[in-house]
């Protein structure tokens, strides 16, 4: 088992490289990370985290905040944005914890209502604040769109792929694999020292 402390720092690894990500995949995509007309950012695939990783509600959240600073909305996206982001990031948790012994495919699915309706119903109001663009209802059904490509033809393979891979499961179950195969030779061995033991003769 991982020490408490080792698994709080793998943690907040884990929680720094949600960020960071989340950061690079929109600053290095800025045209149409901040496009007002057809807004599609790749980091928001990553908004399906929180289902099996906690912290990716802070990480993803921190990493969508650095992003916005750089935004042209500047205040407006640092705030409506983010605000966003983080709603989304906790509903698609609970989510996660209502569903959890359902099949991923399903909290998957479940999982990407937030991230797609939340900014489809809070970033067209953030344009008509800062630009005066009415366009409430049209924005928000381009937002569907593009959220559902970033975050259903992106997210979903990733956070399945995630949730398959070994070093996943036991990062979330606490258990260090490096030590998990010595620690299955050793009982191994003793059980067939065991069994060893009980099929000697017994002595007069």
């Amino acid at each position: 088992m991982l020490g408490k402390g080792r698994k709080t720092t793998f943690m907040l690894a884990r929680l720094a490289v949600e960020a960071a990500l989340y950061f690079v995949l929109t600053f290095f995509m800025q045209p149409i990370a901040f496009s007002p007309v057809l807004q599609f950012r790749v980091g928001e695939a990553l908004t399906l985290l929180p289902l099996i990783f906690p912290e990716a509600v802070i990480g993803v959240s921190l990493g969508c905040l650095l992003a916005n600073l750089f935004s042209p909305y500047a205040w407006y996206d640092v705030v409506f944005g983010t605000l966003a982001t983080v709603i989304a990031a906790v509903l698609t948790y609970f989510i996660g914890r209502l569903l959890k012994n359902k099949n991923m495919i399903w909290r998957a699915l479940a999982g990407s209502l937030p991230p797609i309706l939340v900014n489809a119903a809070i970033l067209p109001l953030m344009w008509l604040i800062a630009m005066g663009d009415a366009a409430y209802w049209f924005n928000f059904g381009m937002l569907v769109i593009t959220q559902s490509g970033a975050v259903i033809c992106i997210g979903v393979p990733v956070i399945l792929a995630l949730n398959k891979t070994e070093a996943i499961i036991a990062a979330r179950t606490g258990k260090d694999s490096a030590t998990e195969p010595a620690q299955t030779v050793r009982a191994d061995a003793d059980g067939h020292d065991q069994e060893r033991e009980k099929e000697k003769p017994d002595k007069d």
